[in-house]
């Protein structure tokens, strides 16, 4: 077949009603403004179920999948080229997202994916159609399966898909977002590195340290969690593509995966490579589970650096209130004046969710029954659902509290100069049961530290020499231990 002139057509189909397309189970009428076919009609017939829709990055990762597919085969001469260059066009329409509106399936389908593969196999090859001044429906001169689907497998292009997807989203959004909370973080405990703060274990007094150094540890934190999912990340790259139905690679020719995978790392500037055993690939979603475990392991340092600053900032006169927060919106609807800690709140709630994500994920990722794991959709909805939300949410809570938190100086001042527990610093000297009569003695008695153990015989030199705040937070510093027992 010669080819046919292709035209400048706008992406839409101005039709009412229906008309009619055929699958192997015979026909079926699907909407006539839209460019789907029968299995992707079958599909929304047989699982409506909810409102979880697949998430379109799996379709525009798909759109990389099927554009690489058609070069590939187009120059191993499976392909005339001009077929390959319309798929190739409009498989570019789809990764730019220019037709999200085609890809309604839910996420309860197939647990191979396979009405989603079918979804985007349709929609190629009947816009296609439509710019070539075709018939609709009629899979000439692009066939869905024959010719976008062509050396492939919905058991290994869904899975490829999914990796795809998820290493875009952790590339481009995750990591970025995590990084520039965590130099937020430490630009905070830089400029605080000298103000000095009662510590606290147990949720009680214990002994000073800056909040430099308080905010150190988030720092740490997040850095540990950046660089496990950095490193977890790296599965991702490998792609199951070329295995076809259960990793054999039966009607796709040698070499194809990694063509594929060459083709694929090309197109979307990630060091995509085809997996070592396809049969893991397909049986497993082994990268994903660990990926999903890692965005856990990213939420929970979140929750408690968000938890942290919700409760340093509460009051503000009868809670901690050592923060300031950013007042971004009123707090209640019946309390004039009220603000609440609501981006460290929505932060918590993230996290929460992530973590029952990554539930979710791990007894999905169980279910590899024999050559394919049959529960792929709920995974990729998931990671990528933990994916969006933490990346978002992360530059919501810098931008909206980290970077606008304040100390409340005086608040940390009077904590300071009521602290029982820098007690601790006389204890090599008087030893630790003084220590602790002295300590008990201002409690009982309603005492600062410095008139109860000056009631108990410690003199007031002595004391000022040790009990020096800023020394406690910096021990083995030359002279902040204040010299040896009387």
């Amino acid at each position: 077949m010669s080819a046919p002139q292709v035209r400048e057509v706008p992406i839409g189909l101005r039709a009412n009603g229906t008309r009619t397309e055929s699958d192997s189970l015979g026909e079926i009428e699907v909407p006539a403004g839209h460019y789907w076919g029968a299995q992707t009609q079958r599909s929304l017939l047989h699982f409506d179920i909810g409102d979880d829709r697949m998430p379109k990055a799996v379709y525009r990762a798909y759109g990389h999948i099927k554009k690489a597919a058609a070069i590939v085969n187009a120059g191993a001469g499976r392909l005339p080229q001009w077929q390959a260059d319309l798929i190739s066009r409009v498989a570019d329409e789809v990764v730019r997202g220019e037709l999200d509106g085609e890809f309604p399936l839910y996420v309860w389908q197939t647990g191979s994916g396979t009405q989603s593969n079918m979804n985007v196999n349709e929609v190629i090859s009947n816009r296609a159609i439509q710019l070539v001044g075709g018939r609709l429906g009629s899979k000439d001169p692009i066939h869905p399966n024959d010719h976008v689907n062509m050396g492939q497998s919905s058991n290994d292009t869904f899975v490829t898909a999914m990796h795809i997807a998820a290493a875009e989203t952790v590339d481009d959004d995750v990591l970025p977002a995590a990084v520039r909370l965590r130099d937020a973080a430490a630009a905070k405990s830089r400029e605080w590195e000298h103000v000095v703060k009662i510590g606290r274990t147990h949720l009680e007094d214990a002994t000073p340290l800056t909040v430099g150094q308080e905010w150190s540890g988030y720092v740490a934190q997040l850095s540990d969690a950046i660089d496990h999912l950095e490193r977890t990340g790296v599965g991702l790259y490998r792609l199951a593509i070329g295995g076809t139905a259960v990793g054999t690679g039966l009607n796709a020719p040698p070499g194809f995966g990694q063509e594929m995978a060459a083709k694929i790392a090309e197109l979307t500037g990630l060091p995509f490579t085809s997996a070592p055993n396809t049969f893991a690939a397909q049986t497993s979603c082994d990268d994903l589970v660990r990926v999903s475990a890692a965005l856990r392991t990213l939420a929970v340092p979140l929750f408690k650096f968000a938890n942290d600053l919700r409760w340093l900032g509460s009051g503000p006169r009868t809670g901690l209130h050592e923060l300031i927060l950013p007042s971004n919106e009123p707090g209640s609807s019946i309390m004039p004046g009220k603000v609440n800690p609501t981006q460290a709140e929505a932060m918590l709630m993230v996290a929460i969710q992530v973590i029952g994500n990554d539930t979710a994920v791990s007894m999905a990722g169980a279910e590899g029954n024999f050559e394919l794991n049959a529960f792929r959709p709920v995974i990729i909805k998931n990671v990528l659902h933990s994916a969006r939300i933490l990346a978002d949410m992360m530059d919501h809570f810098r931008t909206f509290l980290v970077e606008g938190a304040k100390l409340d100086m005086e608040r940390l001042r009077h904590n300071i100069d009521h602290s029982i527990m820098m007690v601790t610093a006389l204890s090599p000297v008087v030893g630790y049961d003084e220590a602790a009569r002295i300590a008990h003695h201002a409690l009982d008695h309603g005492l600062p530290l410095k008139d109860a153990a000056l009631d108990c015989g410690v003199p007031a030199d002595l004391y000022d020499r040790i009990v020096k705040p800023e020394n406690l937070t910096r021990p083995g510093v030359p002279g902040a231990d204040g010299g040896g027992r009387r």
